[in-house]
């Protein structure tokens, strides 16, 4: 009895560490493949208004606008700690700020390059101009 118990609790553990071990190489490869590029006009219209605001400076709606984006997930190329920053792309229908981001790298209005998020840093995708 216990010896089947034993197996059926290494099956579970042996099955979530491959799932978890597998997570983390999808967003290794996430990272180091980067991401998949979307046109700005493939964007909503809210991202697109927030990345104008974005290259011209402001002014911003949401008081968290322009934050140091830590880049904790990593999907994002490796850079010095205030590289990215972060914008709150309005979600129509939502009270909250929601889900959806942009970031952007290097200067403030003239930046590198702009990632849209629609669900929370889960993914990113490059905004090609």
């Amino acid at each position: 009895m216990r010896r089947g118990i034993f197996k059926l609790v290494l099956t579970y553990v042996l099955l979530f560490a491959a799932m978890a071990w597998n997570g983390v190489q999808a967003r290794e490869l996430a990272g180091s493949q980067g991401t998949a590029p979307v046109a700005l006009l493939d964007i909503p219209a809210q991202a697109r208004e927030t990345y104008q605001l974005i290259h011209q400076g402001g002014p911003f709606p949401y008081e968290k606008d322009g934050v140091v984006f830590g880049n904790r997930e990593r999907l994002l190329t490796g850079q010095t700690r205030g590289y990215y920053r972060e914008y709150t792309v309005k979600t129509p229908g939502t009270r909250s700020r929601g889900a959806r981001r942009i970031v952007c790298g290097g200067p403030a209005t003239t930046p590198d390059a702009c990632y849209y998020t629609a669900d929370h840093y889960a993914s990113f995708r490059k905004i090609v101009p």
